[in-house]
Order: C-alpha cells, then structure tokens, then sequence
C-alpha cells in the first residue's frame, strides 16, 4: 500500500490518511483520523491523585530524557479492529540530545502473507520519518521522507511506533494522573503511574522539536484524550509508556496501543540521515 503524502484535509485524500502504521508501511487497510515543576495546586487542578508518588514527574519526563544522553529501546503497536489483531514491533535506540532515533520495525504478516517479517528501517527526526526497505515499488536501497507535520496523526503511529522523544512530549499534557504503586521492571524499580493526557495541551507544552507534529495530531485527531500507563524509574527517568490510541473510519473503530520500552540509557547511538541521492521521489505503488 502506498504512503500517503498527506495532501490538505478533507475529501476522499484525507479518509485515506493512513493514521495506523500497518496502513504506511503496507501490512493492513488504511485508516483515517478525522476531526479535531508543576506545583501542587496545577496537580490537583488537573485531578492528580498521589499517595506516595509525584505526578509531576509524568509531565516532565522528556526534559529527563534529554538529560539522560541516550537509550535503546523496544516497540511495538498494537491494532484491533473487529475480530482483526496485529503488531508491529520495532527495535534500535535513541539519542535524546539530537532528538534523532533509528529502528528497525518488523511488520506482521498482510493478508496475503506477502509482507511477513519483512524489516523496515526507520530514522526518526525531528519533523521527518525516513523509511527504507518500505516495499511498494520502492527499490530496496532508496529510502522515503515523510514530512511528521503533514501527517493528520503527528507519526504518533504512522510510522509502526511512536517515536520515543514525542511518547515522552505527549504525557506534557498529562491530567487526572493517578499513583497506582511500585513495581518491578527488567530488574528496576518503578513508579507506575495512569492518567489521560491532552494532545493539544501537550503541543502547547512540548519543546520546539516536537510541537509542529503534535498540534498536527491535535487537529486531526477526533478525540485529543488519550489514556495513558508510564513507568518512571528512581532517577526519573521514563522506562516504559504505553499510549491508546482510538479512530473512527467509515463507521469503523479501530484500536490502537503504542509501546515504548527504554533501558540501557547513556548507550551510544548513531543516526545518520541518507544522502539526498537516496531518497526515493518516484511513484509508490498502490
């Protein structure tokens, strides 16, 4: 299935935006989005509910990144239509300074089985998904540049996960979080957190970087409420957060859960973006 270039919103081009991974890098049918230091009294404004955690520690998580250096991480998406399941799952790491990450995102199997394990490389940067491997009648060694700030969902799941920086950005939005309690997580202890954060309270928060492509999320997302499970380690720092995704296409609700696993932090990451030669600018197969 083709990318969608994301052309202006309304009309059949925009109900065809593929706002779930599976529909960019060609494993399902597309599916469309359409529509539209805290102190103690912001926390309780916003509803929080903590008996020995620090709410506030959600909305920060991202500038705690940033001042960790780097991660690796693990990912993987989650799509439920109807009786219809699948997962994408990605790999590599990330460098929070540079606010650039590489994945290696491993698609499901399509209907016809064609596309099983098929691996797709994924360069995440501010304002732009690179992909290569993509299929479509794109050549193997060519990659695809995708424009985050045209893409009606921001690339919160366009691209098969959601980038880790931006995961991070959104829970600036966070309101009515909730302290669930202490729990271990590949071998750490953490602070489990549940809540809701707010798309375009979250743009209005986010650093630069990340601000174009949230608002465009806010925009074209029909609900900007989005539930929410972090899990922030004794340092601060943000271990796993899990985002859930909701769209309505044709009458169709489709479920979407965004994973996001980060350990290793301070590893060292390389991203290098791809010579202009090797972008692809040719037709992409339907």
């Amino acid at each position: 299935m083709a990318v969608q270039q994301h052309r202006r919103r309304g009309g059949a081009d925009t109900r065809a935006i593929t706002a779930v991974a599976a529909a960019v890098l060609g494993a399902a049918a597309a599916v469309g989005c359409s529509g539209g230091a805290d102190t103690v009294a912001e926390g309780a404004a916003r509803g929080d509910r903590s008996r020995d955690g620090s709410p506030g520690e959600v909305r920060e998580a991202a500038d705690k990144l940033t001042g960790a250096g780097s991660a690796l991480a693990r990912t993987s998406m989650e799509m439920a239509s109807g009786g219809t399941r699948l997962t994408i799952r990605g790999e590599g790491g990330y460098d929070f300074v540079r606010r650039m990450g590489r994945l290696t995102v491993v698609l499901p199997e399509d209907p016809t089985g064609a596309e099983a394990g098929r691996p797709v490389t994924e360069l995440l940067t501010p304002g732009a998904l690179y992909m290569k491997n993509r299929g479509a009648g794109v050549p193997a060694d060519k990659w695809v540049r995708i424009d985050t700030a045209t893409l009606e969902d921001g690339n919160l799941v366009t691209g098969g996960a959601t980038d880790p920086l931006a995961a991070a950005e959104l829970l600036r939005g966070a309101r009515d979080i909730e302290y669930v309690g202490e729990e271990k997580l590949s071998g750490a202890t953490v602070r489990h957190y549940r809540g809701t954060t707010d798309i375009a309270l979250a743009a209005e928060a986010a650093e630069p970087h990340a601000r174009a492509s949230l608002a465009a999320a806010a925009k074209g997302f029909a609900n900007d409420a989005v539930p929410f499970d972090a899990y922030v380690d004794e340092k601060g720092l943000l271990r796993k957060v899990r985002h859930r995704f909701s769209f309505v296409n044709e009458g169709r609700t489709v479920d979407v859960a965004s994973t996001t696993l980060l350990y290793d932090f301070g590893s060292p990451v390389t991203v290098q973006l791809p010579d202009k030669k090797d972008i692809y600018s040719g037709k992409i197969r339907a």
